[in-house]
């Protein structure tokens, strides 16, 4: 790909602000240590919004000039506007990438786009070992991932996972526990190509692990749409024919 990839990164910026065990782990928010995830020489302007401003940091202009939109959230879902909601699943369906990382998959864009409800699957908070296996290693979002690797501390998800079957299953993790997941989904939504990653509880370093952000950047690379698409302006409802009726 030749031009710059645009990114904006959405955060709650919650729990930096009400834990200091989270600030210590991401000082300048999670927000910024998947930015420093991003491909370097392919990525352009990267945005930043926070549930404080995301009315104005995801204003259509802003997402209009978005290639790739990284969501991450988990205890402000219902706080999020449903205008901007609908913004950013439209621009989805137009082209522009997803990227979903831990419990956003609660979050209300994935459910307005995978039609999905909030409680999903089985969780803990026990700080267990995880295990990733990549299941899908000709994949794009896999490259440069090894067969397998470990997350030492995160938290626990459970199958069932009350997802829509993906379209591809990527990566699938096992958990100390017992558990297994299937902790990285891609679905195509319209023109928009979405992906699911379930690492990231805020009280880890996880976004600071190398094979994680090697993900995040393989990932950016693949939903990002040959071209830069802006919601058009015909779309659904009643319109004249383009050519004369008999």
């Amino acid at each position: 790909m030749n031009r710059k990839i645009n990114v904006t990164i959405y955060n709650e910026n919650y729990h930096e602000q009400t834990m200091p065990e989270v600030r210590e782990i991401y000082p300048e928010g999670i927000h910024h240590a998947v930015a420093a995830a991003l491909p370097e020489q392919q990525t352009g302007v990267v945005r930043f919004a926070t549930l404080d401003d995301h009315e104005s940091s995801l204003s259509q202009e802003a997402l209009d000039d978005t290639d790739v939109l990284i969501w991450w959230g988990h205890a402000k879902h219902e706080a999020v506007s449903d205008a901007v909601v609908e913004r950013c699943a439209q621009r989805v369906l137009h082209g522009m990438g997803l990227i979903v990382l831990h419990s956003g998959h609660a979050s209300k864009l994935m459910r307005r786009l995978l039609g999905t409800e909030t409680h999903l699957l089985r969780w803990r908070e026990a700080g267990e070992r995880a295990r990733l296996w990549t299941v899908l290693p000709g994949h794009p979002i896999a490259q440069g991932l090894p067969e397998t690797f470990v997350v030492p501390r995160d938290e626990t998800y459970g199958e069932p996972f009350g997802i829509p079957q993906p379209d591809e299953l990527v990566f699938l993790t096992w958990f100390q526990g017992g558990e297994v997941f299937r902790s990285g989904c891609t679905w195509q939504r319209g023109a928009g190509k979405i992906f699911y990653l379930q690492n990231g509880h805020e009280t880890y370093p996880v976004y600071w692990q190398p094979e994680i952000r090697r993900i995040l950047s393989n990932a950016v690379l693949w939903a990002c749409p040959p071209e830069r698409q802006v919601t058009p302006d015909r779309g659904p409802g009643n319109v004249p024919p383009l050519e004369p009726a008999d």
